[in-house]
């Protein structure tokens, strides 16, 4: 049996914390570890330390985060097989998360694997129908072989809930030390260039949704294109315009056939915050300094960095 560890960086926790750590306290696979990575102990709760027998707090600075830097400090803190990264706001959704996030590495092809992402309750109609199109009810592993027919999908793995093969993680290095965000991507995208492979488990699953405005689209996006346009090494092969070209198209259909064609105005507004965020991300050195700090979401990452 693998051993596991779980790593959740956390900022300002709420009850929502309490409720996940409870949830993986009562996972059918054992969990050696929980490892927190808190950014500023004076928001960490205080009857929470101590409360878990194997959990682990560590506490950072705000100006010591990083997406990438913080996880991977955490999972060099881990001695086990596999480390499970997850957010805070992620909540599994039965007890069997962590049991079904591992079967897939039986396989010693496979190096990571993220589990499937349900609509919280709250979820709007057009945020529910993307989750599904991003995190299908069918199973899949992924190769370099899948380039072809998947471009730049065959690199998708969302650390809000995936689950990495130690050894191998340190072999490739690891996550970016310093990255806007979109570390998992960054990492996976090596991970399928030197011949491992990414399983996509939907008996794995967690709630997790957001209502992101169409300028909060426009924020996430310009971020993504920009940590895609600061890794050429990964993405310039590979485009991602034609997947979301597709999402457009599906999630407007979609609308039609259940009979609410009004929303289709919501994904038009959605969609054209995200294309004009990434198009404006992949030009992110262009732009005068102030632009560029209205445009991201991440201003702390731009501390101490030209544009």
């Amino acid at each position: 049996m693998l051993t596991t560890d779980v790593l959740i960086p956390v900022y300002r926790p709420g009850k929502r914390l309490s409720v996940l750590l409870n949830r993986l306290k009562e996972q059918s696979y054992p969990i050696h570890k929980i490892i927190l990575m808190n950014t500023e102990k004076q928001y960490f709760p205080k009857g929470l330390d101590g409360k878990y027998e194997n959990m682990e707090v560590h506490h950072l600075t705000k100006a010591e985060f990083d997406h990438g830097g913080t996880r991977d400090r955490g999972i060099r803190l881990s001695d086990a097989d596999v480390v499970v990264c997850m957010t805070q706001d992620a909540l599994p959704a039965d007890r069997f998360l962590i049991e079904n996030l591992l079967k897939p590495f039986s396989d010693s092809g496979v190096w990571a694997a993220y589990a499937r992402q349900l609509p919280a309750e709250d979820c709007r109609e057009v945020e529910r129908y993307t989750r599904g199109f991003n995190y299908p009810e069918e199973s899949r592993v992924k190769g370099k072989e899948d380039l072809p027919e998947l471009g730049i999908k065959t690199f998708f793995c969302s650390n809000v809930c995936a689950a990495w093969r130690r050894d191998k993680y340190l072999a490739l290095g690891g996550f970016v030390k310093k990255t806007i965000f979109n570390e998992d991507m960054i990492l996976a995208g090596s991970l399928i260039q030197q011949g491992g492979q990414i399983a996509y488990c939907a008996d794995a699953k967690v709630i997790h949704s957001h209502n992101y405005s169409a300028l909060q689209q426009f924020h996430r996006n310009f971020d993504l294109a920009v940590s895609q346009t600061m890794h050429p090494e990964i993405f310039a092969e590979i485009r991602s315009e034609s997947e979301g070209i597709r999402l457009v198209k599906k999630s407007a259909r979609h609308c039609l056939q259940i009979g609410k064609p009004w929303l289709i105005f919501q994904v038009i507004t959605q969609s054209a915050g995200k294309f004009l965020g990434y198009r404006l991300g992949r030009r992110y050195r262009s732009l005068p300094r102030n632009i560029l700090l209205w445009c991201t979401m991440n201003q702390s990452f731009w501390q101490g960095e030209e544009s």
